[in-house]
């Protein structure tokens, strides 16, 4: 006999669509994972308005004269495009049934993050995780779906946490063990690399500095120690910035005695206060561990109501996702498009592994393109260096070394993504097809600047260092006084860049393939998958951006007679 329709009984848990995770190549189980362990997910549900009409609008904006743009404040994001408030008391009512604790709920990244045992977590969200050893160090690890209750189906558009996987943020370094200052072995200070690139210092009588605009840097572990900034920027002679730190999951400003992320705390600070001396630097701490603790820094600065931040920057990233469907892309493409709706420019590291985007002991044999650089809503930001007085791509022409400390292989990263379409700002660029799929995606990186011979100082210790982690705050910087030029952020400039290419110079000597490897992609005459659109003159995208705006404001004048 045929059960009645209203006799079958419901299933207890479906899968949620996208969560489909595969371990890293070539990683070892360990064993199971602790049951008592405490970790935190977050939660993301659907949005009130159409994600499709936010990116229109975006786009829209992005095309309009400067002096003419209008970008959603944070209020009108959560209201039309945020959570329906409904939606995130069904999560955490759901949640406290489970023994779990609501950490934080936010409107506008429509997010709720749980914090409980991970036993209490896989009861209330089923999936398979486990320990596992990798080149990258060990991390737990998830395969397959993730479960949810049917009662949240089409509501939960995304779990994310089980997978603790460390996101990469190496730059090139020399050690060296002279306690003087800049210059030689030390590398040129910071202000060296804004004058190459001619940041505007002065605009109708006002010294540009970056004054009135916050920039984010986004840091996975490590920290500075203020009498080490002290130290360094009297030796470049500029006043200690503003600088304050922002503490995320829990995670604070923690010096280490042996540099490792320390280094990279202090190239984004000492980069960005030298270049936007005036801007107020906030310093997001968070783990790293898995697109969570990556995830969550980024969604604290985008939405951040007390600090209305400007500018981010981002030095941190991994090999591209295989699918933008996945729920992981989701959630940082979301926070990226809500960042271009509220006038905020990301800037972002492309890679310094050339098109392996992984050092030798990781490299899984398959050409990558670096997320989250590769997303279309940030400026991807990728290397040179400086050869004879010329900028060529950065490659140091080595290849790959499993036995040095860095593994060998730096090059600028970059190529065509196989998860995202050419935006249309790139539709006339000349995108190359991809050396992976044999088709044109969304192309990084978009601009390119020197990624070598850098000044730095941490933790006592003082050398030349580098990377494409430092680009992106010196490009973080250069976006500052330009907002503060013009009065109003230029937000996600990208259309604007591709529309007036005179505004960058050309790089067309290099490629970022790995010595005796991998080829790569060549630097050529305009637009290229190495260096992008090239290097920029920050005047002059000054003075176009004004002229532009005049030439819009004069041509809608009408004579009365």
């Amino acid at each position: 006999m045929t059960a009645k329709a209203s006799e079958v009984p419901m299933p207890k848990f479906v899968s949620l669509e996208g969560s489909q995770r595969t371990l890293l190549p070539n990683s070892t189980l360990v064993g199971p994972v602790d049951p008592n362990e405490m970790a935190s997910l977050i939660v993301r549900v659907r949005s009130l308005g159409s994600r499709e009409e936010l990116e229109r609008l975006v786009q829209e904006t992005a095309k309009t004269q400067l002096s003419e743009r209008t970008y959603l404040s944070r209020e009108e994001l959560a209201t039309r495009y945020g959570a329906d408030p409904a939606d995130l008391d069904a999560v955490e009512q759901y949640a406290s049934r489970h023994n779990l604790t609501v950490v934080d709920r936010n409107q506008q990244s429509r997010s709720v993050i749980v914090r409980g045992r991970i036993s209490d977590l896989l009861q209330a969200f089923p999936a398979n995780i486990r320990i596992y050893q990798h080149a990258s160090g060990t991390y737990r690890g998830r395969t397959g779906e993730i479960q949810i209750p049917p009662e949240l189906a089409g509501l939960v558009v995304g779990i994310i946490g089980f997978d603790t996987r460390r996101k990469r943020r190496a730059s090139s370094r020399v050690r060296v063990s002279a306690l003087d200052g800049p210059g030689g072995d030390n590398g040129e200070a910071p202000t060296y690399f804004a004058n190459r690139y001619s940041f505007p210092t002065q605009y109708q009588g006002r010294k540009l500095d970056g004054t009135g605009q916050s920039i984010a840097i986004i840091e996975l572990g490590g920290g500075y120690r203020v009498a080490d900034l002290q130290i360094y920027f009297d030796e470049i002679s500029i006043p200690l910035p503003k600088i304050t730190q922002v503490s995320v999951d829990n995670v604070t400003n923690s010096p280490t005695q042996e540099g490792g992320d320390d280094d990279e705390v202090a190239l984004d600070i000492e980069i960005i206060g030298a270049c936007a001396p005036g801007a107020n630097i906030f310093v997001y701490f968070a783990p790293n561990q898995g697109d969570a603790g990556f995830l969550d820094p980024i969604r604290a600065a985008v939405h951040d109501q007390e600090r209305s931040i400007d500018v981010i920057s981002i030095s941190s990233g991994g090999p591209e996702p295989a699918s933008a469907g996945g729920q992981e892309l989701s959630a940082y493409h979301d926070l990226f498009i809500d960042a271009a709706a509220l006038g905020i420019t990301v800037c972002v590291a492309s890679g310094d592994h050339g098109v392996a985007d992984l050092p030798a002991n990781q490299w899984d044999k398959v050409i990558h393109v670096d997320h989250p650089a590769v997303d279309p809503y940030v400026l991807a930001c990728g290397g040179t260096q400086i050869s004879n007085g010329v900028d060529v791509l950065c490659n140091d022409g080595n290849p790959f070394d499993t036995n040095s400390r860095d593994g060998g292989g730096w090059a600028s990263g970059g190529g065509i993504s196989v998860s995202y379409d050419v935006p249309d700002y790139q539709l006339n660029a000349g995108l190359p097809d991809s050396l992976v799929r044999g088709r044109p995606g969304r192309g990084v990186p978009d601009i390119a600047m020197s990624a070598t011979n850098y000044f730095v100082r941490v933790d006592s210790v003082e050398y030349a260092g580098g990377g494409t982690s430092a680009v992106a705050p010196l490009m973080s910087a250069l976006i500052a006084v330009i907002n503060q030029a013009t009065q109003k952020n230029v937000g996600f400039i990208n259309p604007f860049l591709y529309s007036n290419p005179g505004t960058l110079t050309d790089v067309v000597k290099g490629d970022n393939g790995i010595a005796n490897t991998i080829v790569g992609y060549a630097a050529n005459k305009g637009w290229d998958a190495c260096t992008g659109l090239e290097t920029p003159n920050g005047t002059a995208i000054l003075n176009t951006l004004q002229a532009t705006s005049e030439k819009r404001r004069l041509g809608s004048c009408r004579l009365s007679v």
